[in-house]
Protein backbone atom coordinates (compact mmCIF):
# COMPACT_ATOMS: atom_id res chain seq x y z
CA UNK A 1 0.00 0.00 0.00
CA UNK A 2 2.55 2.68 1.19
CA UNK A 3 5.08 2.13 -2.19
CA UNK A 4 1.49 2.43 -4.21
CA UNK A 5 0.45 5.47 -2.56
CA UNK A 6 4.35 7.27 -2.71
CA UNK A 7 4.43 6.05 -6.64
CA UNK A 8 0.85 8.18 -7.17
CA UNK A 9 -1.08 4.98 -7.73
CA UNK A 10 -3.62 5.60 -4.61
CA UNK A 11 -4.55 9.17 -3.53
CA UNK A 12 -4.44 9.66 0.09
CA UNK A 13 -8.11 10.00 0.32
CA UNK A 14 -8.06 5.98 -1.13
CA UNK A 15 -5.57 5.24 1.22
CA UNK A 16 -8.67 6.55 3.98
CA UNK A 17 -11.40 4.46 2.85
CA UNK A 18 -9.55 1.70 1.93
CA UNK A 19 -8.46 1.82 5.67
CA UNK A 20 -11.30 2.79 7.20
CA UNK A 21 -12.69 -0.51 5.03
CA UNK A 22 -10.63 -2.95 6.62
CA UNK A 23 -10.96 -1.37 10.27
CA UNK A 24 -15.02 -1.74 9.53
CA UNK A 25 -14.74 -4.97 8.53
CA UNK A 26 -12.36 -6.26 10.73
CA UNK A 27 -14.55 -4.96 13.80
CA UNK A 28 -17.39 -6.83 12.76
CA UNK A 29 -15.36 -9.83 13.10
CA UNK A 30 -13.56 -9.99 15.68
CA UNK A 31 -17.31 -8.78 17.28
CA UNK A 32 -18.88 -11.62 15.89
CA UNK A 33 -21.00 -9.42 13.97
CA UNK A 34 -19.71 -11.66 10.91
CA UNK A 35 -19.78 -15.51 12.28
CA UNK A 36 -16.89 -17.67 11.52
CA UNK A 37 -17.22 -19.42 7.96
CA UNK A 38 -19.79 -16.69 7.07
CA UNK A 39 -19.46 -15.50 3.16
CA UNK A 40 -19.08 -11.84 2.62
CA UNK A 41 -21.42 -11.04 -0.27
CA UNK A 42 -19.30 -8.81 -2.22
CA UNK A 43 -22.14 -6.42 -3.40
CA UNK A 44 -23.67 -5.90 -0.19
CA UNK A 45 -21.01 -4.76 1.39
CA UNK A 46 -20.20 -2.62 -1.35
CA UNK A 47 -23.62 -0.79 -0.99
CA UNK A 48 -23.51 -0.72 2.65
CA UNK A 49 -20.03 1.04 2.91
CA UNK A 50 -20.67 2.96 -0.31
CA UNK A 51 -17.31 1.82 -1.88
CA UNK A 52 -15.81 0.38 -5.03
CA UNK A 53 -15.28 -3.03 -5.47
CA UNK A 54 -11.50 -2.35 -5.83
CA UNK A 55 -11.36 -0.81 -2.20
CA UNK A 56 -13.75 -3.88 -1.28
CA UNK A 57 -11.24 -6.49 -2.90
CA UNK A 58 -8.08 -4.68 -1.24
CA UNK A 59 -9.31 -4.96 2.56
CA UNK A 60 -10.31 -8.39 1.47
CA UNK A 61 -6.83 -9.09 0.31
CA UNK A 62 -5.58 -7.11 3.93
CA UNK A 63 -7.70 -9.41 6.19
CA UNK A 64 -6.62 -12.52 4.21
CA UNK A 65 -3.07 -12.14 4.97
CA UNK A 66 -4.10 -11.55 8.72
CA UNK A 67 -5.56 -14.45 8.97
CA UNK A 68 -9.25 -13.06 9.46
CA UNK A 69 -10.48 -14.46 5.85
CA UNK A 70 -9.80 -17.31 3.49
CA UNK A 71 -10.45 -16.61 0.06
CA UNK A 72 -11.31 -19.01 -2.42
CA UNK A 73 -11.16 -18.61 -6.09
CA UNK A 74 -14.87 -17.98 -8.15
CA UNK A 75 -16.45 -18.61 -4.02
CA UNK A 76 -15.45 -15.21 -2.93
CA UNK A 77 -14.15 -14.90 0.90
CA UNK A 78 -15.65 -16.27 4.29
CA UNK A 79 -14.50 -15.05 7.57
CA UNK A 80 -11.80 -18.32 8.76
CA UNK A 81 -13.16 -20.51 10.71
CA UNK A 82 -9.76 -22.27 12.21
CA UNK A 83 -9.35 -26.50 11.24
CA UNK A 84 -8.77 -28.10 14.76
CA UNK A 85 -4.91 -28.52 12.89
CA UNK A 86 -4.78 -25.11 12.83
CA UNK A 87 -6.10 -24.47 16.30
CA UNK A 88 -3.75 -26.94 17.97
CA UNK A 89 -1.22 -25.18 15.91
CA UNK A 90 -1.55 -21.40 16.97
CA UNK A 91 -2.28 -22.09 20.83
CA UNK A 92 1.28 -23.76 20.46
CA UNK A 93 3.07 -20.01 18.85
CA UNK A 94 0.38 -18.09 21.71
CA UNK A 95 2.00 -20.61 24.55
CA UNK A 96 5.50 -20.15 23.39
CA UNK A 97 5.28 -16.14 23.57
CA UNK A 98 3.16 -15.67 26.35
CA UNK A 99 5.59 -17.80 28.16
CA UNK A 100 8.43 -15.54 27.42
CA UNK A 101 5.97 -12.33 27.56
CA UNK A 102 6.09 -13.47 31.36
CA UNK A 103 9.25 -14.39 31.80
CA UNK A 104 10.32 -11.05 30.35
CA UNK A 105 7.62 -9.00 32.55
CA UNK A 106 9.03 -10.69 35.75
CA UNK A 107 12.57 -9.27 34.14
CA UNK A 108 12.08 -5.98 33.42
CA UNK A 109 8.56 -4.82 35.00
CA UNK A 110 8.54 -2.19 38.08
CA UNK A 111 6.21 -2.83 41.64
CA UNK A 112 3.74 -0.84 39.83
CA UNK A 113 3.50 -2.51 36.60
CA UNK A 114 2.77 -5.36 38.81
CA UNK A 115 0.18 -3.63 41.03
CA UNK A 116 -1.26 -2.72 37.74
CA UNK A 117 -1.26 -6.47 36.69
CA UNK A 118 -2.74 -8.09 39.85
CA UNK A 119 -5.80 -5.11 39.69
CA UNK A 120 -6.55 -6.57 35.84
CA UNK A 121 -7.19 -9.59 37.05
CA UNK A 122 -9.45 -8.87 39.77
CA UNK A 123 -11.09 -6.14 37.56
CA UNK A 124 -11.67 -9.71 35.02
CA UNK A 125 -12.63 -11.69 38.25
CA UNK A 126 -15.24 -8.82 39.21
CA UNK A 127 -16.14 -8.69 35.61
CA UNK A 128 -16.96 -12.09 35.33
CA UNK A 129 -19.01 -12.46 38.38
CA UNK A 130 -21.57 -10.21 37.36
CA UNK A 131 -21.86 -11.38 33.26
CA UNK A 132 -21.15 -14.18 31.11
CA UNK A 133 -20.94 -12.24 27.55
CA UNK A 134 -18.28 -13.70 25.94
CA UNK A 135 -16.83 -10.22 23.89
CA UNK A 136 -17.22 -8.29 27.43
CA UNK A 137 -15.12 -10.86 29.09
CA UNK A 138 -12.51 -11.27 26.23
CA UNK A 139 -12.18 -7.46 26.54
CA UNK A 140 -11.53 -7.22 29.99
CA UNK A 141 -9.46 -10.12 30.03
CA UNK A 142 -7.65 -8.33 27.25
CA UNK A 143 -6.45 -5.19 29.53
CA UNK A 144 -4.11 -7.93 31.47
CA UNK A 145 -2.44 -8.75 28.32
CA UNK A 146 -1.90 -4.99 27.66
CA UNK A 147 -0.31 -4.47 31.14
CA UNK A 148 1.69 -7.60 30.66
CA UNK A 149 3.22 -6.47 27.57
CA UNK A 150 3.53 -2.91 28.00
CA UNK A 151 5.81 -4.30 31.33
CA UNK A 152 7.49 -6.93 29.57
CA UNK A 153 9.72 -3.87 27.48
CA UNK A 154 9.63 -6.28 24.21
CA UNK A 155 8.74 -4.69 20.71
CA UNK A 156 9.91 -7.91 18.82
CA UNK A 157 7.50 -9.95 20.96
CA UNK A 158 4.64 -7.69 20.98
CA UNK A 159 4.57 -7.22 17.19
CA UNK A 160 4.73 -11.20 16.94
CA UNK A 161 1.91 -11.69 19.45
CA UNK A 162 -0.44 -9.06 17.73
CA UNK A 163 0.62 -11.17 14.43
CA UNK A 164 -1.16 -13.90 15.92
CA UNK A 165 -3.99 -11.96 18.15
CA UNK A 166 -6.78 -12.19 15.20
CA UNK A 167 -6.40 -15.57 14.31
CA UNK A 168 -6.51 -16.62 17.83
CA UNK A 169 -9.51 -14.24 18.65
CA UNK A 170 -12.61 -16.79 17.91
CA UNK A 171 -10.21 -19.73 19.59
CA UNK A 172 -10.24 -17.85 22.66
CA UNK A 173 -13.60 -16.82 22.27
CA UNK A 174 -14.82 -20.67 22.29
CA UNK A 175 -12.84 -21.32 24.98
CA UNK A 176 -14.51 -19.03 27.58
CA UNK A 177 -17.69 -19.33 26.53
CA UNK A 178 -17.42 -23.67 27.63
CA UNK A 179 -18.89 -24.44 31.03
CA UNK A 180 -16.78 -23.56 34.04
CA UNK A 181 -13.98 -22.42 32.00
CA UNK A 182 -14.26 -18.69 33.23
CA UNK A 183 -13.62 -19.31 37.14
CA UNK A 184 -10.41 -21.82 35.85
CA UNK A 185 -9.30 -18.78 34.44
CA UNK A 186 -9.65 -16.71 37.09
CA UNK A 187 -7.88 -18.62 39.58
CA UNK A 188 -5.50 -19.98 36.72
CA UNK A 189 -4.57 -15.58 36.42
CA UNK A 190 -4.55 -15.04 39.87
CA UNK A 191 -1.63 -17.92 40.18
CA UNK A 192 0.37 -16.37 37.32
CA UNK A 193 0.43 -12.93 38.84
CA UNK A 194 1.41 -14.44 42.53
CA UNK A 195 4.35 -15.91 41.11
CA UNK A 196 5.10 -12.96 39.25
CA UNK A 197 4.81 -10.97 42.30
CA UNK A 198 7.42 -13.34 43.92
CA UNK A 199 9.11 -12.53 40.54
CA UNK A 200 9.75 -16.29 40.17
CA UNK A 201 10.14 -16.37 35.82
CA UNK A 202 10.07 -20.21 35.83
CA UNK A 203 6.70 -20.80 38.06
CA UNK A 204 5.33 -17.72 36.65
CA UNK A 205 6.32 -18.88 33.01
CA UNK A 206 4.87 -23.05 33.99
CA UNK A 207 1.50 -21.60 35.22
CA UNK A 208 1.34 -18.94 31.61
CA UNK A 209 1.82 -22.53 29.56
CA UNK A 210 -0.73 -24.69 31.32
CA UNK A 211 -3.56 -22.01 31.22
CA UNK A 212 -2.58 -21.36 27.61
CA UNK A 213 -3.16 -25.21 27.09
CA UNK A 214 -5.92 -25.46 29.40
CA UNK A 215 -7.27 -22.97 26.66
CA UNK A 216 -6.68 -25.02 23.87
CA UNK A 217 -8.00 -27.91 25.64
CA UNK A 218 -11.91 -26.64 25.67
CA UNK A 219 -11.24 -24.80 22.29
CA UNK A 220 -10.72 -28.23 20.50
CA UNK A 221 -13.41 -29.73 22.43
CA UNK A 222 -15.79 -27.25 21.10
CA UNK A 223 -14.58 -27.23 17.61
CA UNK A 224 -14.84 -30.85 17.83
CA UNK A 225 -18.48 -30.31 18.80
CA UNK A 226 -19.12 -28.30 15.57
CA UNK A 227 -17.04 -30.52 13.52
CA UNK A 228 -19.20 -33.73 14.66
CA UNK A 229 -22.77 -31.59 14.48
CA UNK A 230 -21.80 -30.56 10.63
CA UNK A 231 -21.13 -33.92 10.08
CA UNK A 232 -23.89 -35.64 12.37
Amino acid sequence: MRSAWRTGLLSPLEVSVRERTIDVLRHSILNFDLKPGQRLIEREFIEQLGISRTTFREAIRELAAEGLLTVVAQKGARVRAPTLEEATDLYEVRAALECLIVSRFVERADEREIRQLKAAVKNFKRVSARTVDTLELLKTKELFYEVLVRGARSATLQQLLEGIKGRVHVLRATSLSYPGRVTETVAELEAIVAAIADRDAGLASRLCGEHVRKACITALASLRDVEDEGTG
